[in-house]
């Protein structure tokens, strides 16, 4: 099992989540987030006063799934996310030991379907 997470703009988010459905990943992870790296900010004016914005909106997708679904699921999220500009995102795979389910016990693959 391998865990995908990507950290995306928050406007291709609702493409990214129907897409993932389409093909059959259900279970996700969402948390807003906020972050820099090469986009390094932007300026902002508000009442006539320009500031820098060195945090910008961002969402995390965290998803757990079966090793081989991996390769697709990262296709997936670069496809929809990417707009070739500085400040697409990252996508970040971690291996996993196991996964139990809380309620039932179940661990493993039957944990995370």
């Amino acid at each position: 099992m391998k865990k995908v997470e990507a950290i995306v703009r928050p406007e291709t988010f609702r493409a990214l989540r129907e897409k993932l459905e389409e093909v059959g990943i259900n279970g996700l992870t969402v948390s807003e987030v906020a972050g820099c790296g090469q986009q390094k900010g932007q300026q902002g004016l508000f009442r006539g006063n320009t500031f820098e914005i060195k945090l910008l909106p961002k969402v995390k997708v965290e998803m757990v799934v079966e090793s081989e679904f991996v390769d697709e699921i990262v296709q997936i999220i670069q496809e929809i996310c990417s707009s070739n500009t500085v400040g697409d995102g990252k996508i970040f795979i971690y291996p996993i030991e196991d996964a139990i389910r809380i309620r039932t016990g179940e661990s493993g693959k039957l944990a995370i379907i």
